[in-house]
């Protein structure tokens, strides 16, 4: 068996039957037409140009205007950008690929600049966050990062329209012509503040005990099921168990016991039967493992397909895809840089270099110019 082996054996997700285990998962790229925050038909490439891919969830997707954090995101809340949207599903499934829409509120990590009225951002509790920026456009094309604001804590009432908000937004995508969602639980984004003891300190039954903690999480998932179905959604988390770069702990929230918090937040994924669990680790350099222990717990009382992602090489994730711990595996990165990845995984070609200068906003520079293998190979030879 080589190293690509275990990456194209068959597998289904849902109602879906994959290619292939890999996995484009999200990755921010701040490409959506200003004004509107609509995907645009450069995106449509982008993503045509990676639907060799088994499975691809695309770039988070806000809610809601108070969910942006960043400029030029796109959104799924108006007509404009189920149309825009319309144009990357459309492609994608011409190439014959499974794509889902990642559903994505920020909460506290925003901008007064980004949200309607200059207010200040929406949170479970009114606790500004450490470490992380939010980035606003200074002039068109331009921007820079600031420092979130404190926040304002959510009504009970404003949770529950921020629910119907979630299933609207299901429902938005399966207009667009999505196969299904993913719910961004991760980052420390909305549903992760809820979870988190650090970010959450109400008094009410959205605060307080891990149960209550996780009860936004629940209702979502609940409401998101009932409208799509839950063999179209799946959820993503961040366990973080340690940090050893403090100025990168943004990516998610260390909790005071990680593995009981995100083992008791899978089980109300296996309750409520959704398709898939993905699990974003941490990525950068020198960053801890995720335990083996976690791994093997998460198998034992989940059912559905887990999708590891997080700096993997083909190697490394072939050993766990052998391992049975997991059934897909995302590259980010590589994915980026390569767009025939799958087809470089399966006959060991060489990568193409990622240039970090394009990764967020500007246009097809960077985006849809790099070369497929065969293409660089022909360029080569000229």
């Amino acid at each position: 068996m080589t190293n690509a082996d275990p990456y194209f054996t068959p597998v289904t997700l849902g109602r879906h039957t994959l290619r292939n285990r890999v996995v484009l998962p999200p990755l921010t790229r701040q490409r959506a037409a200003q004004p509107g925050d609509s995907a645009t038909s450069l995106m449509a490439e982008y993503y045509r140009q990676r639907a060799g891919a088994g499975f691809i969830v695309t770039e988070g997707t806000q809610i809601e205007p108070r969910g942006q954090g960043y400029s030029w995101t796109p959104g799924i809340y108006s007509g404009a950008q189920i149309d825009g949207w319309r144009q990357v599903t459309d492609a994608v499934h011409a190439e014959g690929g499974v794509i889902f829409a990642q559903l994505w509120h920020v909460g506290r990590v925003s901008h007064n600049a980004l949200q309607p009225n200059g207010d200040a951002p929406v949170a479970p509790s009114a606790i500004a966050p450490e470490k992380v920026k939010a980035f606003i456009e200074t002039a068109p094309g331009e921007g820079k990062l600031v420092a979130p604001p404190t926040p304002r804590a959510l009504s009970v009432a404003e949770i529950h329209e921020l629910v119907g908000m979630y299933a609207q937004a299901a429902r938005n995508a399966i207009a667009a012509g999505f196969d299904g969602v993913e719910l961004h639980s991760a980052n420390g984004y909305l549903i992760n503040q809820f979870i988190s003891e650090h970010s959450n300190t109400r008094t009410d039954e959205y605060g307080g005990s891990l149960e209550n903690r996780l009860r936004f999480l629940r209702e979502i998932v609940a409401a998101v099921s009932e409208a799509v179905g839950a063999d179209r959604l799946g959820v993503r988390f961040t366990p973080l168990f340690e940090s050893t770069d403090q100025d990168r702990i943004y990516i998610g929230l260390v909790e005071s016991d990680p593995h009981k918090t995100y083992i008791e937040a899978i089980k109300v994924l296996e309750r409520a039967g959704v398709a898939y669990l993905s699990i974003a680790e941490a990525d950068w350099d020198g960053a801890p493992d995720l335990p083996v222990s976690f791994r093997e717990a998460v198998r034992e009382i989940y059912s559905g397909r887990v999708i590891y992602a997080g700096k993997y090489t083909v190697e490394r994730g072939a050993r766990l895809l052998e391992s049975g711990l997991a059934d897909l595996i995302g590259f980010g990165r590589a994915f980026i840089a390569n767009p025939d990845l799958p087809e470089r995984i399966a006959n060991g070609w060489d990568l193409n270099p990622l240039d970090p200068a394009t990764l967020y906003g500007g246009g097809e520079k960077g985006f849809t110019d790099y070369p497929t293998y065969q293409r660089a190979t022909v360029a080569a030879a000229e």
